[in-house]
């Protein structure tokens, strides 16, 4: 009698995977066009004069905000799914996260709408408090959105696969590829249009968004049972879920009132002030929370000292995402004003450049992940403190090579795009060293109990190291020909600090190992 096959899915596959994986890759596709889409004009459009339809601001506000928005994006994702375990579930949080962030993108199109109808000629090249607020406003609806959106649309993925399923690693590998297709298109669509109008680029990203959406809803009948009610509500939760609703909408409309008093000039800010202290408050949260766990959280002295080394590995990865995250500020800002892009009489608009990324990681991905797999056979696979020593090494080169470039740049020539090029390559391969090697560690050193929150932890190191790349372009960006000069030196500051961050990383590898006890 021939042995019947149990199926490993309940409901629909297509290529072996189940067919909610396709409703979720396209949504967060989508998602990321829409991010990455507005991430590669922002700092262009804020640095560009007020008559060429930008905002014109100077380089350090300008970088003061990018950093405050990008880490806005990491460190809203943990009450998004707080809010999500507890008050929307999974699949209602991301369909109001898309729709917040459609809003976000819209909201930032709108002064361009307005000047397009508009008669007046002194309208159309004066920037008025109207181009600002909606600027502002818009920025923090896609922080918010992107906060509910980013961490649930992923613990859906997860939700697709039974426990021990073989094909979960698989899932997210093709969910990670829809991140990078989104990253790659959308910088060239946006860019292109926004040679027209920087608020059409900022437009057609609400629109991906939007194609998102209504995919997500025409699919949704691939996600029947995923996600679709809070998670951890205890009894005593369930039956307050009236006050919880009513305590959030409080917490909204305060924070409403804290960025209108903000962004509409009625009280004066210092924007590379509040960036500076948000960066002190977020490390003064992290390693109080990470001591509190260690002193007070009942650990063993293994859990205590795994907890150690997640919090010395926290300033290796805010140090190294501080270096990378330049991608979209200072190294944009290099593209747009040092960078010969001028092909058969065609300039290339600088916002291309931030496609390189998600082109090299599309290709490049598969093989490190043989890579490893082909060494870890030979017992020769290198352990994660010395993966993350590689990424650190592999963000200084990139960044020596940019100090020759800035060498062509301070002497009056444009440097060509290769160098933009190699650098994008060599960081690229840093981020596959290092970025899922401390995702995938922290969930192996994290205590008992304490999975999710350390987790978020170091969600935080992304956050902080985000704000510093932000604060760093406006110091090193070449604005003026007094920071031009200055912009080689900038660079090779940039290399002594990474490659000493890789050289103490080394030398600390030996206790680290210890302190991580059987983990690798």
């Amino acid at each position: 009698m021939e042995k019947q096959l149990t199926p490993e899915f309940d409901g629909p596959t297509i290529f072996g995977h189940p067919k909610g994986l396709m409703t979720l890759f396209f949504t967060e596709m989508w998602e990321r066009f829409s991010y990455y889409g507005m991430r590669a004009l922002l700092i262009l459009f804020m640095t560009t004069a007020v008559f060429e339809g930008g905002l014109g601001f100077d380089d350090k506000t300008s970088g003061a905000i990018y950093g405050l928005y990008t880490m806005g994006v990491y460190l809203l994702a943990l009450p998004g799914g707080w809010l999500a375990d507890r008050l929307f579930g999974l699949k209602q949080s991301v369909w109001y996260g898309g729709i917040i962030i459609a809003l976000g993108h819209f909201t930032m199109a709108l002064p361009g709408v307005v000047k397009l109808f508009s008669s007046s000629e002194v309208e159309k090249v004066a920037l008025s408090t109207f181009d600002t607020n909606s600027f502002f406003l818009g920025l923090i609806l896609i922080v918010l959105g992107t906060g509910l959106l980013k961490p649930n649309i992923s613990s859906i993925v997860g939700q697709l696969y039974p426990a021990g399923s073989s094909k979960r690693d698989a899932g997210f590998s093709i969910f990670y590829m829809g991140i990078n297709i989104g990253g790659f298109i959308a910088p060239i669509i946006c860019g292109t249009l926004a040679t027209y109008d920087w608020h059409l680029g900022f437009g057609v990203a609400g629109l991906g968004m939007v194609f998102g959406l209504i995919q997500y809803r025409l699919t949704s009948n691939t996600l029947v049972g995923l996600g679709d009610k809070p998670l951890f509500l205890s009894e005593a939760e369930k039956s307050g879920n009236k006050k919880l609703k009513i305590n959030t909408s409080i917490i909204l409309a305060v924070l409403a009132v804290v960025v209108a008093i903000l962004f509409t000039g009625v009280v004066p800010i210092d924007v590379s002030a509040i960036a500076g202290a948000s960066g002190t408050v977020i490390a003064i949260v992290a390693f109080g929370f990470l001591g509190y766990v260690m002193a007070f959280g009942g650990l063993d002295k293994a859990d205590r000292n795994k907890v150690g080394v997640i919090a010395i590995l926290f300033l290796f990865s805010a140090m190294f995402w501080s270096g990378f995250e330049q991608a979209g500020s200072t190294l944009n800002l290099f593209g747009e004003r040092f960078t010969d892009r001028m092909v058969l009489g065609w300039e290339i608009p600088a916002s291309y450049f931030q496609s390189i990324n998600s082109l090299f990681i599309i290709i490049f991905a598969p093989f490190f992940g043989a890579l490893w797999v082909w060494l870890g056979r030979r017992n020769l696979e290198p352990s994660s403190p010395l993966k993350f020593t590689f990424g650190l090494i592999l963000l200084g080169v990139g960044f020596l090579i940019m100090y020759f470039a800035a060498k062509i740049a301070a002497s009056g020539d444009l440097a060509a795009p290769t160098w933009l090029i190699m650098t994008y390559m060599i960081h690229t391969f840093g981020e596959l060293s290092l970025s899922p090697v401390g995702l995938s560690l922290v969930t192996k050193l994290a205590p008992k109990n304490y999975g999710g929150q350390m987790m978020g932890i170091w969600f935080l190191s992304v956050a902080l190291g985000n704000l510093f790349a932000g604060l760093i372009a406006g110091e090193a960006s070449g604005g003026s020909e007094e920071a031009l000069a200055q912009m080689p030196d900038q660079y090779m500051l940039i290399v002594y600090t990474v490659m000493g961050s890789a050289i103490l990383l080394f030398l600390l590898k030996p206790v680290i190992k210890k302190m991580m006890g059987e983990v690798h």
